[in-house]
Parts: structure tokens; C-alpha cells; sequence
């Protein structure tokens, strides 16, 4: 049984490589970012102990990682922005090192987790970054704390779960993996806490999110959309989440999948980096010709 338990583990978490796309490294990794024992701290809050790291001074950054990943996803951001924020990063729940082995795992409880660190670092509002499930939750703290976020930039971020805005092929290999995965589960009797959370993560990629249009409105502060030509979320489903936030722009990145904060790091720096520090314009009227 013990050997049948390694196997099915292995099976998971090759499962979940398909929203561990973070994790993908087009050079060797030499940071500590994410396992930084100079700087990483814990805080317990909201039922779990949650891992984070902050770096540099300034006006406070909040980045978030998407499904599967970790602080260290954000390796080429970190150090960009540290040179003019106070960069905080942490790992969300039941993800890195933020152990939690609760049943079940939303959005809403990642976005409200994130408002309780920034309560504890009392933070009282901060720019916010979120990649894919980090942008998920990056639109729903806007949304639900709008005090909170001055402005915020968002990459490969969806509000529902089908194919009206995930890629066809995309979402059925995730469906599948998720029932592979629930299948594989019945097998064993006593399955790990690791092996849990894995189920865990591929239920909340096909299942979650539920965000209306409507709910769009709530979110006050400038917003930059971002998607890849190419990502594994619809060009148009992207362009609707911008259409519905009132001061937003939009940039589709041509020749770019999902992955913009590492495969196009330096435009994602630059642009994400220019957009904060800028003044949000109002662009209308004969402003249009411009």
C-alpha cells in the first residue's frame, strides 16, 4: 500500500501540471525567492498558517501566484519592482508553503486570506498584481475591498469555468484530469494530506469561479487586463472582463500564451511597471483620435 500510495501521488501531481504552468522555468532558477529563510515569515490567520515574503521599500505591491505555484513564480518580478515597492508575496492557501488541509478551497477565501495579511501587515492599501487564479483573486479583492487596492493589474484571469472562456482543449483535459483524479482518490483508502490538496486544486480549476458581469462594477480602481494572443484564456473573454470595469485598459500580448510574467517578462515589467506609476487616463470623445 505504501508503494500504491507513492504511485498514485506521483499521478497527481502529474495531474496537476497542467495548472502548474508557473512552475515552468526557461532558465535555471538561482533566487530564494519562495524559500528565503532571510526574510520568510508565517502568520497564522483564517484557520491556516500563511507563508509570506516581503521585499525592497516603498509603496506597498501585492503579487499573487496562480493555481499550483508559489512566491517563486514571480522571480522576475520581485526584483524589478523591489527597486521602487515594498513587494509582498505569499504563498496561497494550500499551495508553497501555506499548509492547509481543510476540505474545500475557493476564490473568496484566497482574496479574504489576502486582506487578512494585508490587516496584519497593516497595509492600508497596496497595487496589486495576480497571474491567472491570482487574478482571479486580485478582481475579487477589488471587488470586495476596494479600499484596499489602489491599482490593479491582471493576467490570464477568467470569471467562470467553460468554454466560453477557457480554451475548449484546455478546459476537457482539465475536466478530465479532475475525474482521473476523483477516481484515482476511491482507490485508496487513507490518502495523504498532499494527495488531497491536489484533488483539491484540479476541483477548483474546473469548477470555480462564479463571477457575474454585473459584479465587475464594484471595482473602482484603475484596472490594466492582460491575456496572451494564445492563452489558454479566450482573447474575447478577456476583453469582456476589461469592457466591464470602468477604468480599465486592456493589452493583448501577441505570440504569448498564458505564461506573460515569465515569457515576456521584461514587456511585462515595463508596461505593468509604467501603468502603476502613471496617472489613469480618460480616454474619450476626441481623445479617441489620439
Amino acid at each position: 500500500m505504501k508503494y500504491l500510495n507513492k504511485t498514485l501521488l506521483s499521478t497527481l501531481l502529474a495531474l496537476i501540471s497542467i495548472v502548474s504552468y508557473a512552475q515552468q522555468k526557461p532558465d535555471n532558477d538561482t533566487t530564494q525567492y519562495g524559500h528565503n529563510a532571510a526574510v520568510g515569515k508565517y502568520v497564522t490567520l483564517r484557520g491556516f498558517n500563511m507563508y509570506y515574503e516581503v521585499y525592497g521599500k516603498g509603496e506597498p505591491m501585492l503579487i499573487i501566484h496562480g493555481n499550483g505555484g508559489s512566491i517563486n513564480n514571480f522571480r522576475y518580478q520581485i526584483p524589478y519592482f523591489a527597486k521602487n515597492y515594498q513587494v509582498i508575496l505569499a504563498d496561497s492557501r494550500s499551495q508553497g508553503k501555506s499548509i492547509d488541509n481543510k476540505d474545500s478551497i475557493t476564490y473568496e477565501m484566497m482574496s479574504d486570506d489576502l486582506n487578512a495579511l494585508m490587516e496584519h501587515l497593516q497595509v492600508k492599501n497596496a497595487n496589486v498584481i495576480g497571474w491567472s487564479d491570482g487574478g482571479i483573486e486580485g478582481l475579487l479583492l477589488a471587488m470586495n475591498y476596494p479600499d484596499k487596492v489602489k491599482k490593479l493589474a491582471v493576467t490570464g484571469a477568467n470569471l467562470w469555468p467553460d468554454t466560453s472562456a477557457v480554451d475548449k482543449f484546455v478546459y476537457d483535459y482539465a475536466f478530465k484530469m479532475n475525474q482521473v483524479a476523483v477516481d484515482t482518490m476511491k482507490k485508496i483508502k487513507n490518502p495523504t494530506g498532499d494527495m488531497q490538496v491536489q484533488v483539491k486544486l484540479l476541483h477548483l480549476l474546473s469548477y470555480e469561479p462564479h463571477i457575474k458581469l454585473a459584479a465587475l462594477k464594484k471595482i473602482s480602481c484603475p484596472t490594466l487586463v492582460i491575456g496572451g494572443d494564445h492563452d489558454v484564456i479566450r482573447n474575447k473573454h478577456t476583453m469582456l472582463i476589461a469592457e466591464n470595469i470602468a477604468n480599465s485598459y486592456l493589452w493583448i500580448i501577441p505570440n504569448s500564451g498564458h505564461s506573460t510574467p515569465i515569457f515576456y517578462r521584461n514587456m511585462f515589467n515595463q508596461v505593468v511597471g509604467d501603468f502603476f506609476a502613471k496617472p489613469y487616463r480618460q480616454i474619450k470623445e476626441f481623445g479617441k483620435f489620439q
